[in-house]
């Protein structure tokens, strides 16, 4: 028993090729190039940029920053040296004005008061401190 399916001379059949498929995957590359190659084109730009980025860096290593230690209620360490804390503003100007970036880094006991901590903070931003940073050691 052969299954044999009858043609009839009617029955054309599908001879059209189905362009569908290849025109959406062509498509979605198309899509994909597009979105793939502004990323290819800033990874390189950052990549060159790094080496200017990484000489920066080194050069703003090289800069001094002021240290500020409050001891007690009437004493502060400026760098290396001990001041009373009413002569703070004095003492201080001559280290901001030569630091490149004028940073100060406070550090405080932990028996000063905060009021006292705070008269620092006020001082150095008068001394002409461009940032202040706190440390808690």
């Amino acid at each position: 028993m052969f299954f044999q399916k009858k043609m009839n001379d009617n029955d054309s059949g599908i001879r059209e090729v189905n362009m569908t498929p290849l025109i959406d995957v062509s498509l979605v590359l198309v899509v994909m190039l597009l979105l793939a190659t502004p990323l290819a084109f800033e990874s390189s730009i950052a990549v060159r940029k790094s080496n200017k980025s990484a000489k920066a860096a080194q050069e703003k290593s090289k800069t001094e920053r002021v240290e500020v230690r409050v001891f007690s209620e009437d004493s502060v360490r400026v760098n290396t040296q001990v001041v009373a804390r009413a002569d703070l503003v004095d003492t201080l100007k001559p280290y901001v004005e030569s630091s490149s970036e004028r940073i100060v880094v406070i550090s405080c006991a932990g028996d000063v008061s905060h009021g006292a901590f705070v008269n620092v903070l006020d001082q150095t931003k008068i001394a002409g401190a461009s940032e202040i940073a706190v440390t808690g050691r």
